[in-house]
Protein backbone atom coordinates (compact mmCIF):
# COMPACT_ATOMS: atom_id res chain seq x y z
CA UNK A 1 0.00 0.00 0.00
CA UNK A 2 1.38 3.35 -0.94
CA UNK A 3 2.16 5.69 1.92
CA UNK A 4 -0.37 8.32 2.88
CA UNK A 5 0.23 11.72 1.37
CA UNK A 6 0.17 14.35 4.06
CA UNK A 7 -2.01 17.29 3.07
CA UNK A 8 -0.65 20.72 3.88
CA UNK A 9 -3.50 23.15 3.40
CA UNK A 10 -3.92 23.50 7.14
CA UNK A 11 -0.20 23.93 7.70
CA UNK A 12 -0.18 26.64 5.07
CA UNK A 13 -3.00 28.35 6.94
CA UNK A 14 -0.95 28.20 10.13
CA UNK A 15 2.04 29.69 8.32
CA UNK A 16 -0.12 32.49 7.01
CA UNK A 17 -1.50 33.17 10.47
CA UNK A 18 2.02 33.26 11.91
CA UNK A 19 3.09 35.83 9.35
CA UNK A 20 0.06 37.95 10.10
CA UNK A 21 1.05 37.93 13.77
CA UNK A 22 4.45 39.50 13.03
CA UNK A 23 4.87 43.24 13.70
CA UNK A 24 4.27 45.32 10.61
CA UNK A 25 7.52 46.88 9.43
CA UNK A 26 6.21 48.45 6.23
CA UNK A 27 2.99 48.94 4.29
CA UNK A 28 3.95 45.75 2.41
CA UNK A 29 4.00 43.50 5.47
CA UNK A 30 3.34 39.81 4.69
CA UNK A 31 -0.29 38.68 4.40
CA UNK A 32 -2.19 35.51 3.59
CA UNK A 33 -2.23 36.22 -0.15
CA UNK A 34 1.55 36.02 -0.83
CA UNK A 35 1.81 32.82 1.23
CA UNK A 36 -1.06 31.21 -0.66
CA UNK A 37 0.34 32.18 -4.04
CA UNK A 38 3.77 30.78 -3.12
CA UNK A 39 2.46 27.53 -1.61
CA UNK A 40 2.19 24.52 -3.90
CA UNK A 41 -1.48 23.74 -3.42
CA UNK A 42 -2.69 20.29 -4.48
CA UNK A 43 -4.90 19.93 -7.53
CA UNK A 44 -7.38 17.91 -5.49
CA UNK A 45 -8.05 17.22 -1.83
CA UNK A 46 -10.30 14.39 -0.67
CA UNK A 47 -11.89 15.15 2.71
CA UNK A 48 -13.08 11.80 4.06
CA UNK A 49 -14.88 10.76 7.26
CA UNK A 50 -14.19 7.21 8.46
CA UNK A 51 -16.77 4.77 9.80
CA UNK A 52 -17.72 3.82 13.35
CA UNK A 53 -14.89 2.58 15.59
CA UNK A 54 -12.24 2.82 12.87
CA UNK A 55 -8.91 4.26 14.06
CA UNK A 56 -8.09 7.88 13.17
CA UNK A 57 -7.44 8.33 9.47
CA UNK A 58 -9.58 7.95 6.38
CA UNK A 59 -10.54 4.34 7.17
CA UNK A 60 -10.50 1.27 4.92
CA UNK A 61 -13.10 2.53 2.47
CA UNK A 62 -11.55 5.98 2.29
CA UNK A 63 -8.11 4.49 1.69
CA UNK A 64 -9.37 2.28 -1.14
CA UNK A 65 -11.23 5.22 -2.70
CA UNK A 66 -8.24 7.57 -2.61
CA UNK A 67 -5.79 4.94 -3.88
CA UNK A 68 -8.13 4.17 -6.78
CA UNK A 69 -8.61 7.86 -7.58
CA UNK A 70 -4.85 8.41 -7.73
CA UNK A 71 -4.67 5.65 -10.32
CA UNK A 72 -7.39 7.27 -12.42
CA UNK A 73 -6.11 10.85 -12.56
CA UNK A 74 -2.79 12.51 -13.23
CA UNK A 75 -3.66 15.33 -10.84
CA UNK A 76 -1.97 15.68 -7.48
CA UNK A 77 -4.42 14.26 -4.93
CA UNK A 78 -3.99 15.05 -1.24
CA UNK A 79 -6.21 13.72 1.52
CA UNK A 80 -7.64 14.96 4.78
CA UNK A 81 -9.04 12.67 7.46
CA UNK A 82 -11.99 14.26 9.22
CA UNK A 83 -11.21 14.75 12.89
CA UNK A 84 -14.12 13.37 14.91
CA UNK A 85 -14.66 10.61 17.51
CA UNK A 86 -16.51 8.05 15.30
CA UNK A 87 -17.64 6.30 18.50
CA UNK A 88 -20.37 3.69 18.78
CA UNK A 89 -22.73 6.12 20.53
CA UNK A 90 -22.81 8.24 17.36
CA UNK A 91 -22.45 11.51 19.24
CA UNK A 92 -19.60 13.01 17.22
CA UNK A 93 -21.27 13.65 13.88
CA UNK A 94 -21.77 17.34 14.57
CA UNK A 95 -18.11 17.69 15.52
CA UNK A 96 -17.13 15.93 12.32
CA UNK A 97 -19.31 18.23 10.23
CA UNK A 98 -17.76 21.28 11.88
CA UNK A 99 -14.29 19.93 11.09
CA UNK A 100 -15.22 19.42 7.44
CA UNK A 101 -16.60 22.94 7.23
CA UNK A 102 -13.46 24.35 8.84
CA UNK A 103 -11.32 22.46 6.34
CA UNK A 104 -13.31 23.68 3.33
CA UNK A 105 -13.09 27.27 4.55
CA UNK A 106 -9.32 26.93 5.01
CA UNK A 107 -8.98 25.61 1.47
CA UNK A 108 -11.06 28.49 0.12
CA UNK A 109 -8.72 30.96 1.82
CA UNK A 110 -5.36 29.37 1.11
CA UNK A 111 -5.91 27.18 -1.98
CA UNK A 112 -8.97 28.51 -3.82
CA UNK A 113 -8.10 26.59 -7.01
CA UNK A 114 -7.90 23.21 -5.29
CA UNK A 115 -10.83 20.97 -6.22
CA UNK A 116 -12.41 19.49 -3.11
CA UNK A 117 -14.07 16.08 -2.78
CA UNK A 118 -16.20 15.19 0.24
CA UNK A 119 -16.71 11.57 1.23
CA UNK A 120 -17.72 9.34 4.09
CA UNK A 121 -18.50 5.76 5.01
CA UNK A 122 -21.20 4.59 7.45
CA UNK A 123 -21.22 7.07 10.35
CA UNK A 124 -18.83 9.14 8.25
CA UNK A 125 -21.53 9.31 5.57
CA UNK A 126 -23.81 10.84 8.20
CA UNK A 127 -21.14 13.48 8.81
CA UNK A 128 -21.30 14.38 5.11
CA UNK A 129 -25.11 14.37 5.31
CA UNK A 130 -24.86 17.10 7.94
CA UNK A 131 -22.43 19.13 5.84
CA UNK A 132 -24.64 18.90 2.76
CA UNK A 133 -27.90 19.58 4.60
CA UNK A 134 -29.30 16.10 4.00
CA UNK A 135 -32.13 14.92 6.23
CA UNK A 136 -32.01 11.54 7.96
CA UNK A 137 -35.21 10.40 9.63
CA UNK A 138 -36.43 13.96 10.13
CA UNK A 139 -33.67 14.72 12.64
CA UNK A 140 -31.94 18.09 12.49
CA UNK A 141 -28.48 18.23 14.03
CA UNK A 142 -25.28 20.06 13.16
CA UNK A 143 -24.19 22.78 10.77
CA UNK A 144 -24.46 22.85 7.00
CA UNK A 145 -21.67 24.22 4.80
CA UNK A 146 -22.48 27.84 3.90
CA UNK A 147 -23.59 28.15 0.29
CA UNK A 148 -20.74 30.46 -0.72
CA UNK A 149 -18.24 27.62 -0.28
CA UNK A 150 -20.15 25.00 -2.28
CA UNK A 151 -18.65 25.73 -5.70
CA UNK A 152 -15.17 24.57 -4.69
CA UNK A 153 -16.59 21.12 -3.87
CA UNK A 154 -16.66 19.26 -7.18
CA UNK A 155 -17.84 15.84 -5.97
CA UNK A 156 -19.45 14.12 -2.99
CA UNK A 157 -19.40 10.35 -2.48
CA UNK A 158 -20.84 8.31 0.37
CA UNK A 159 -20.89 4.60 1.14
CA UNK A 160 -23.41 2.83 3.38
CA UNK A 161 -25.32 6.03 4.04
CA UNK A 162 -28.30 5.65 6.44
CA UNK A 163 -30.02 8.51 4.62
CA UNK A 164 -30.64 6.09 1.74
CA UNK A 165 -33.32 4.28 3.75
CA UNK A 166 -34.95 7.28 5.43
CA UNK A 167 -35.35 10.59 3.63
CA UNK A 168 -33.28 9.76 0.56
CA UNK A 169 -29.59 10.19 -0.30
CA UNK A 170 -27.62 13.38 -0.83
CA UNK A 171 -28.13 13.11 -4.58
CA UNK A 172 -31.88 13.49 -4.03
CA UNK A 173 -32.14 15.79 -1.02
CA UNK A 174 -29.32 18.32 -1.14
CA UNK A 175 -30.07 21.56 -2.96
CA UNK A 176 -26.39 22.51 -3.17
CA UNK A 177 -24.73 19.14 -3.75
CA UNK A 178 -27.34 16.84 -5.30
CA UNK A 179 -26.07 17.26 -8.85
CA UNK A 180 -22.49 16.41 -7.87
CA UNK A 181 -23.17 13.52 -5.47
CA UNK A 182 -22.93 9.74 -5.76
CA UNK A 183 -24.40 7.66 -2.93
CA UNK A 184 -23.43 3.98 -3.04
CA UNK A 185 -25.28 1.31 -1.08
CA UNK A 186 -24.14 -2.28 -1.35
CA UNK A 187 -27.22 -4.51 -1.81
CA UNK A 188 -27.83 -6.27 1.49
CA UNK A 189 -26.21 -3.56 3.62
CA UNK A 190 -28.67 -3.10 6.53
CA UNK A 191 -27.48 0.45 7.20
CA UNK A 192 -28.58 1.79 3.82
CA UNK A 193 -30.80 -0.95 2.35
CA UNK A 194 -34.29 -1.63 3.64
CA UNK A 195 -35.66 -5.10 3.03
CA UNK A 196 -35.02 -8.82 3.56
CA UNK A 197 -31.71 -10.55 3.02
CA UNK A 198 -29.51 -7.96 4.68
CA UNK A 199 -26.22 -9.10 6.17
CA UNK A 200 -23.86 -7.10 8.38
CA UNK A 201 -20.90 -8.27 6.29
CA UNK A 202 -22.45 -6.49 3.31
CA UNK A 203 -21.87 -3.27 5.25
CA UNK A 204 -18.41 -4.02 6.58
CA UNK A 205 -16.91 -5.86 3.60
CA UNK A 206 -19.05 -5.01 0.59
CA UNK A 207 -17.55 -1.77 -0.75
CA UNK A 208 -13.95 -2.64 -1.62
CA UNK A 209 -12.88 -2.76 -4.41
CA UNK A 210 -15.84 -2.61 -6.79
CA UNK A 211 -17.79 0.31 -5.33
CA UNK A 212 -14.76 2.33 -4.26
CA UNK A 213 -13.44 2.01 -7.83
CA UNK A 214 -16.83 3.08 -9.18
CA UNK A 215 -16.80 6.13 -6.93
CA UNK A 216 -13.23 6.98 -7.95
CA UNK A 217 -14.25 6.83 -11.60
CA UNK A 218 -17.16 9.17 -10.87
CA UNK A 219 -14.85 11.62 -9.07
CA UNK A 220 -12.27 11.49 -11.86
CA UNK A 221 -14.99 12.41 -14.33
CA UNK A 222 -16.10 15.30 -12.15
CA UNK A 223 -12.51 16.55 -11.95
CA UNK A 224 -12.35 16.63 -15.74
CA UNK A 225 -15.79 18.19 -16.18
CA UNK A 226 -17.53 19.51 -13.06
CA UNK A 227 -20.91 19.75 -14.81
CA UNK A 228 -23.71 17.20 -14.35
CA UNK A 229 -22.49 13.73 -15.39
CA UNK A 230 -24.30 10.44 -15.95
CA UNK A 231 -24.58 8.69 -12.61
CA UNK A 232 -24.73 11.87 -10.59
CA UNK A 233 -27.83 12.94 -8.76
CA UNK A 234 -30.95 14.30 -10.44
CA UNK A 235 -30.45 17.68 -8.82
CA UNK A 236 -31.97 19.56 -5.92
CA UNK A 237 -35.34 18.84 -4.40
CA UNK A 238 -37.45 21.89 -3.45
CA UNK A 239 -38.05 22.60 0.19
CA UNK A 240 -35.91 22.92 3.31
CA UNK A 241 -33.36 20.31 4.28
CA UNK A 242 -31.82 19.64 7.65
CA UNK A 243 -29.00 17.65 9.14
CA UNK A 244 -29.06 14.16 10.69
CA UNK A 245 -28.52 12.98 14.21
CA UNK A 246 -26.89 9.82 15.55
CA UNK A 247 -28.75 6.87 14.02
CA UNK A 248 -26.26 4.05 13.43
CA UNK A 249 -25.79 1.16 15.85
Amino acid sequence: MRSVQVSSIFSATVMAAALLALPAVSPLAPSVTPVASAYDCPDVEVIFARGTSEPPGVGRVGRALIDSLRQQTSKKVDEYAVNYPAGRLQLGGGDGANDVIKRVKAAAEVCPNTQLVLGGYSQGASVIDIVTGTQVGGISWGNQLPAQFADQVVAVTTFGNPADRTGGPISVQSALFGSKALDLCNPGDPICHEGPGNEWTDHTDGYIPALTSQAANFIAGRLRSPGLLPGSGPGPVPGPVSAPGPLLP
